[in-house]
């Protein structure tokens, strides 16, 4: 063993060298995030209407500048189907509240916004396909 400066080895400063700060940091593709969010708001509808598309997102990953230290933050866009009638407002707060929680916990970004867009509605079973629901 070589001794260092000091009389420590350089057992003892490895793997600690690079103090944190200076050590790099790990990049989030944005598309990593969305499949996330995508997965998240699936779980939170549970079972799709008949003929519906699955729910998608558009993640949009920015860093943020609070305190000093870099945080990335993700915007999120989860576009969706329902069947009808439902409460659509506590199902879209069910969908925001899971994609939160989900992309929070798996890729430990914060997610300020999640703006869940209901892009068609299909009439439960039941209802007659050829009737009008109102």
């Amino acid at each position: 063993m070589t001794s260092v400066s000091g009389g420590a080895t350089e057992l003892d400063r490895a793997p600690y060298a690079v103090p944190p700060g200076e050590r790099g940091a790990i990049r989030i593709a944005d598309r990593v995030v969305a499949k996330i969010a995508s997965q998240a708001a699936r779980e939170a509808v549970g079972r799709l209407p008949e003929g519906a598309a699955r729910p998608y997102a558009d993640v949009v990953v920015r860093p943020q500048a609070g305190d000093g230290t870099p945080v990335d933050a993700a915007r999120v866009r989860v576009h969706l189907e329902l069947d009808y009638p439902c409460d659509i407002g506590s199902r879209c707060r069910a969908v925001r509240r899971h994609v939160v929680e989900r992309v929070g916990a798996l890729v430990g970004m914060e997610v300020p916004e999640v703006a869940v867009h209901v892009e068609r509605l299909h009439p439960a079973r039941g209802q007659g396909a050829a009737g009008r629901t109102r």
